[in-house]
C-alpha cells in the first residue's frame, strides 16, 4: 500500500468525478498524480414512458449514491481509511434533454433526455430564427416545442437546466453549467464565453405573443469556464451524495460539464487540430476548429471545449445498441448449446472476425436504429438487417456489416468537415465500448473516416476520469496555466498510445458501404412518404 496515497486521502488532495452515462454511471477518485486510486459504478438504462425517453429522479439519486459508496467503499477496503473530505468534485452528464422546474423547486414533466426526437418543429424554426443549428436534442429546442404543443407547466417555469446541472444545483444551491455543457443548451458567443444576448432577444420576441411571465435569460442558468468556481458542497448536498453520513460539506466543485466535455478532456483533445470520437449507446465525434464554418449544416452541432473554444460536432443518436442486442443472441445460443463464454471473449471473438470479412461487408446491410436518428431524418427507431440473394452471408461479414453501420449516421457527418469544409485534423483521439477490443474498432473507424485513430492507454478511464480532471485543474492550476497546457504536462506526459492509420482497402470499401447506407435510406423515406 502506498503512504502517499493513504496520506492524499487523509488529507483531502484527491479529486473526484462522477459521470451520469446512459448507461452507466460512475465514480472515479484519482490521486495527485491524476491515477486513479478507487472507483464505483452503477449500471442503469433509460425507459420509454408515454413516447418519452427518461430516467426518474429516484433512479439519478440512486445510481449517483450508489457508485459513490461502491468508490468510498473501495477505499475503505485498500487503504484501510473512510472518506471523509476530498480535494475538489465535479459531474457530468448526458448533454441536451430537459428538467424544468417551479418556483418550488419541483420537477414539471419527467426528465427528457437527448434521445427524444419530437422536436422537430421547433429545431427547425430556432435553426431559421438564429441561422445556426439547433438539434433536436438541445435543450432549448426542448422548450420551444413544449410551447409549441401548448403544455400547461410552461407558464411555471422557474428555472431549466440539464442533469449535469441538476446534481450540482441540489449538491452546492449553484445553479450554473460549464460552458461545454452550456453550449448544448442554447448558443455560445465564442468571444464573450456566455450565452449569445442577441438570439436569447430573438427568441423572447418570437415567444412574445404568448404572454409567458419569465423572459429565457431569467430561468437560464449561468455559464461558467474551467477552472472558475462553481461553489462547494452544502451540508444537505453531503447527506445526498454520501448516504453514510462520514463526508464533510464545503468541498469545491469544479462547473458541471457534458459528457462530450469530459471526453475531449480524458482524450486530451481540447487543442485545435484534435478530436476525439466516444463510440458507445450513441456516437459523437468532436473536432476543435480553427476558424468558423463557412455556414450552417443540419447535421453538424456547434458547440464548445470546456474552455469556450468552437467545436463541430457530429452526433448520431445509435451506436452499439443493436450490436450489443446481436451480440446476446450469440450468447444465448451459447447457453442454449451448454457453453458459458464470459463477455470479454465472447466481443473479442466476434470483433475480431469482423476484420475477416470483406471490405465492403460483402454486400449486405443493416441499420441500427433501436431509437430515431436526427441525423438521417427517422423519428423512430426500427433495428433492421437485409441482405440481397447474392449477398456474400457469413459470420465475419454479419459482424463487419453492424460495425460498420454503427457509424454510418456519423460518417454522414464528418464528411461535411473532412470533404466539403476541408476542416484538418491531425487524429482521432478514440474512447468508449466500441473501442474495447482492442484494434477492432480502430480500424473500422479509421476506414470509415479516412483520418488515422488513436487510443491511449487511459482512454477507458472514460468521462468520470475526464471530469475528475476538470476538477483538479480548479485547485491545482498554476496562475495563468490554461486547460490546455495543464493537460500535457501534468496529465499526458509520456503517455503512450496505439495508432492505427485507414487502410487503403478499408476506406475504399467502406465508401462501397456507405453508397449501399444511403441508397437504403432513400429507399425508406420513399416507402415511409408514400404510407403518410
Amino acid at each position: 500500500m502506498s503512504l502517499d496515497v493513504k496520506n492524499a486521502i487523509q488529507n483531502g488532495r484527491t479529486v473526484l468525478g462522477i459521470e451520469l452515462g446512459s448507461t452507466r454511471i460512475k465514480a472515479v477518485l484519482i490521486g495527485e498524480d491524476h491515477v486513479s486510486i478507487a472507483s464505483g459504478a452503477h449500471d442503469w438504462e433509460n425507459s420509454l414512458e408515454n413516447n418519452i425517453w427518461t430516467y426518474s429522479l429516484e433512479s439519478i439519486w440512486k445510481g449517483i449514491q450508489d457508485s459513490y459508496t461502491k468508490m468510498a467503499n473501495q477505499v475503505k477496503e485498500q487503504y484501510g481509511v473512510t472518506l471523509h473530505t476530498i480535494g475538489a468534485i465535479g459531474f457530468s452528464g448526458m448533454m441536451h434533454g430537459y428538467m424544468a422546474f417551479n418556483q418550488s423547486d419541483e420537477l414539471l414533466v419527467p426528465f427528457r433526455t437527448w434521445r427524444n426526437n419530437l422536436q422537430g418543429q421547433a429545431s427547425e424554426t430556432l435553426t431559421n430564427l438564429f441561422n445556426f443549428h439547433i438539434p433536436q436534442r438541445w435543450s432549448i429546442a426542448h422548450l420551444y416545442q413544449a410551447i409549441l404543443n401548448g403544455e400547461e407547466h410552461v407558464d411555471q417555469i422557474a428555472f431549466q437546466t440539464t442533469l449535469a446541472g441538476y446534481i450540482h444545483w441540489k449538491l452546492t444551491g449553484e445553479k450554473v453549467l460549464g460552458v461545454g455543457e452550456a453550449s448544448g443548451v442554447f448558443p455560445i458567443d465564442i468571444n464573450t464565453k456566455q450565452f449569445n444576448t442577441t438570439m436569447i432577444n430573438q427568441f423572447n420576441e418570437l415567444i412574445a405573443s404568448r404572454n409567458l411571465p419569465w423572459k429565457l435569460e431569467d430561468i437560464l442558468p449561468g455559464v461558467l469556464s474551467a477552472g472558475e468556481n462553481a461553489g462547494a458542497l452544502t451540508a444537505e448536498g453531503a447527506k445526498l451524495l454520501d448516504v453514510s453520513g462520514e463526508l464533510q460539506a464545503g468541498i469545491p466543485l469544479c462547473p458541471p460539464e457534458g459528457d462530450a466535455g469530459t471526453g475531449m478532456v480524458a482524450t486530451n483533445s481540447v487543442a485545435q487540430r484534435t478530436g476525439n470520437v466516444s463510440a458507445g449507446t450513441s456516437v459523437f465525434a468532436m473536432v476543435v476548429l480553427e476558424k468558423e464554418l463557412s455556414k450552417a449544416y443540419e447535421e453538424i452541432d456547434l458547440v464548445t471545449t470546456p474552455t469556450g473554444s468552437l467545436v463541430a460536432m457530429a452526433h448520431s443518436n445509435n451506436c452499439s445498441s443493436d450490436l450489443n442486442a446481436w451480440v446476446g443472441l450469440f450468447e444465448q445460443f451459447g447457453k442454449a448449446m451448454g457453453m458459458n463464454i464470459d463477455a470479454n471473449t465472447l466481443y473479442g471473438t466476434l470483433y475480431n472476425l469482423a476484420l475477416q470479412g470483406d471490405a465492403d461487408c460483402g454486400g449486405l446491410l443493416a441499420y441500427g436504429y433501436l431509437s430515431g436518428e436526427h441525423m438521417t431524418h427517422f423519428e423512430e427507431g426500427r433495428p433492421l438487417f437485409v441482405r440481397s440473394s447474392d449477398s456474400n452471408f457469413n459470420l465475419p461479414n454479419f459482424m463487419r456489416v453492424h460495425l460498420s453501420t454503427a457509424l454510418g449516421a456519423l460518417k454522414i457527418g464528418m464528411d461535411i468537415l473532412l470533404k466539403e469544409e476541408g476542416v484538418k485534423l491531425d487524429e482521432l483521439l478514440g474512447h468508449g465500448g466500441l473501442f474495447k477490443t482492442k484494434g477492432v474498432g480502430q480500424r473500422i473507424m479509421a476506414g470509415a473516416l479516412n483520418v488515422p485513430v488513436s487510443v491511449m492507454e487511459t482512454a477507458g478511464e472514460g468521462g468520470a476520469w475526464g471530469i475528475a480532471l476538470l476538477a483538479s485543474y480548479l485547485i491545482n492550476k498554476s496562475d495563468n496555466e490554461t486547460l490546455e497546457e495543464y493537460l500535457s504536462s501534468r496529465v499526458f506526459a509520456g503517455q503512450s498510445g496505439e495508432t492505427i492509420a485507414p487502410d487503403a482497402k478499408d476506406v475504399e470499401g467502406y465508401e462501397v458501404f456507405m453508397e449501399r447506407y444511403k441508397r437504403g435510406l432513400a429507399i425508406e423515406r420513399a416507402a415511409v412518404e408514400n404510407l403518410v
